[in-house]
């Protein structure tokens, strides 16, 4: 499998904004910026069609979530977001240019951890745990099949319900052909009270949970 076929599309959270036009602004408050962000996400992950349009739209975003990361440097959600939309970058470019924003998204979400693992209910952990299970290991990159279980594992402890942490350790669980476990993990996701304030986030990630517990019942014959 490629590089670019491992690197992740990070997924998480919340709401607000239009795409590409949401622009720093003096003044703005940390809850609606980081809001505008999230939406933003949101929109280019599950709505922009086109793989250019959707390459465009994250490297739009890739430059408000470093903005926003520097003007809250003592924020850990900031540079949660910062790695969040790193990663997802990291799956839309070339093979060339992915380690590069696998490894900033990594370093960014670190930075996270070390100012408030638990922030975003686990959103680190879980994003952590998503890098070390999709990115390459050995020579090309720094994946790890083990760390990403332990970072899976440490999200559920902050949020066992959270329906981002179950998905991704559905998803990781799947891909260890541990498909009993995985099936109930994934179970699990999808019933995550409904976001309601999230309608795109909720419904893309439910559609991504239904698609994976498919595959796990067919592999279970249930």
């Amino acid at each position: 499998m490629s590089v670019y076929h491992r690197l992740v599309r990070i997924s998480t959270l919340l709401t607000w904004t239009a795409l590409a036009g949401a622009s720093w602004a003096a003044g703005t408050s940390f809850e609606s910026e980081l809001a505008a962000i999230q939406h933003e996400w949101e929109v280019a992950n599950y709505q922009v069609i086109g793989e250019q349009q959707r390459k465009a739209a994250f490297a739009t975003l890739v430059e408000h979530a470093a903005r926003f990361s520097a003007a809250y440097p003592e924020r850990a959600e900031a540079a949660a977001w910062e790695g969040i939309v790193l990663s997802t970058y990291a799956g839309e470019v070339s093979a060339m240019s992915a380690m590069k924003y696998a490894k900033a998204a990594r370093a960014a979400l670190t930075r996270a951890e070390r100012m408030d693992a638990d922030t975003l209910n686990g959103g680190v952990y879980a994003s952590l745990g998503a890098l070390y299970f999709k990115v390459p290991g050995g020579m090309l990159g720094f994946g790890d099949d083990a760390v990403a279980e332990e970072y899976f594992t440490k999200a559920l402890a902050v949020d066992p319900d959270n329906i981002d942490s179950n998905y991704f350790y559905g998803e990781f669980l799947l891909d260890q052909e541990r498909f009993a476990e995985a099936l109930s993990v994934l179970n699990r996701a999808l019933g995550a009270p409904v976001a309601a304030t999230r309608p795109i986030f909720d419904a893309g990630r439910r559609a991504e949970i239904r698609a994976l517990i498919a595959i796990a019942q067919r592999e279970t014959g249930v």
